[in-house]
C-alpha cells in the first residue's frame, strides 16, 4: 500500500560519501514528509568521470555512514545492474517496489538539473517521479529556455503539496545548512596527506584508510588523520 509520505531517490557516485550528502539527505526528512531516502551509488555514471573507488567500496562506505539513521538506506540496485546508470531505469525499479500511487521524488542538485536536456529518456522522468532540485551555495549559472519552460509548466505552486500526487512536479529547495563539501575536495586533501576530519563520518575515514583509498601508492597516510 502506498504511503502518503515521500520516498526519495538520492543518487550519486559517493566517491566517497561525505557529510554534505548525509546532512542534505537528513534535512530533506526534516523539511518534507519523507518515509525513506534511498541513497543509490551508481555503477557507471553516464555524465561524469568514473569513480576512483570500486562499487563495493563505495557501497561499504555508504552502509557505514547510514548505519544509525533509519530513514536513510544504502541501496545497491544500480550496482547490481550492468551498463550505464540511467536515472529513469532506477525510478522504474523503485516504482516496481512501491507501486504506481506512492509519492516518489528524485533528488538532484542545480548543476545536474542544468544538464537534464541531455539525459536518457528525460521526457519520462516526471511520469515516474517528482524532481527535487537542491540549490547549491554560490551557483549562478542560469537555466536554459527549455528548462525555464519545464519549470513554468511543472514547478510546485503555492498551496500544493509534493506528496499529494505520485509524480509530475518540480520543487526547488534550499536546505538549511547548505554545506559546501565535495568529494573532489576530499580526494585532493587525502592525496596531499591532509586531514579530512569533520568532512565525513569517522567510520568512513577509518574504512578508506584501511583500504588505502584516494592515496598515491608511493605515500603512506598516518592513522592520526583519522583519530
Amino acid at each position: 500500500m502506498a504511503s502518503t509520505s515521500l520516498v526519495l531517490m538520492y543518487g550519486g557516485t559517493f566517491d566517497p560519501v561525505h557529510n554534505g550528502h548525509l546532512r542534505s539527505a537528513l534535512e530533506l526528512t526534516q523539511v518534507l514528509p519523507v518515509a525513506r531516502v534511498h541513497l543509490i551509488p551508481c555503477q557507471l555514471p553516464p555524465h561524469r568521470d568514473q569513480p576512483s573507488a570500486s562499487p563495493e567500496q563505495r557501497l561499504a562506505m555508504l552502509k557505514l555512514a547510514t548505519a544509525d539513521e533509519p530513514l536513510l538506506v544504502a541501496d545497491d540496485r544500480e550496482l547490481r545492474r550492468p551498463g550505464p546508470s540511467w536515472s529513469i531505469d532506477t525510478l522504474e525499479s523503485l516504482r516496481e517496489d512501491y507501486g504506481d500511487q506512492q509519492p516518489l521524488a528524485m533528488v538532484l542538485g542545480w548543476d545536474a538539473f542544468l544538464g537534464l536536456p541531455s539525459w536518457s529518456r528525460r521526457d519520462l522522468l516526471l511520469e515516474k517521479a517528482h524532481l527535487i532540485v537542491i540549490a547549491r551555495p554560490g551557483e549562478k549559472q542560469p537555466a536554459s529556455e527549455e528548462l525555464l519552460d519545464l519549470l513554468d509548466q511543472y514547478e510546485l505552486k503555492a498551496g500544493e503539496a509534493l506528496n499529494a500526487k505520485p509524480a509530475g512536479r518540480i520543487l526547488r529547495l534550499a536546505l538549511p545548512s547548505a554545506m559546501q563539501v565535495s568529494a573532489t575536495y576530499i580526494r585532493r586533501l587525502l592525496s596531499q596527506q591532509a586531514s579530512v576530519r569533520y568532512l565525513l563520518p569517522d567510520a568512513v575515514i577509518n574504512y578508506l584508510f584501511s583500504q588505502g583509498l584516494y592515496v598515491p601508492v608511493d605515500k603512506t597516510i598516518k592513522s592520526s588523520h583519522a583519530s
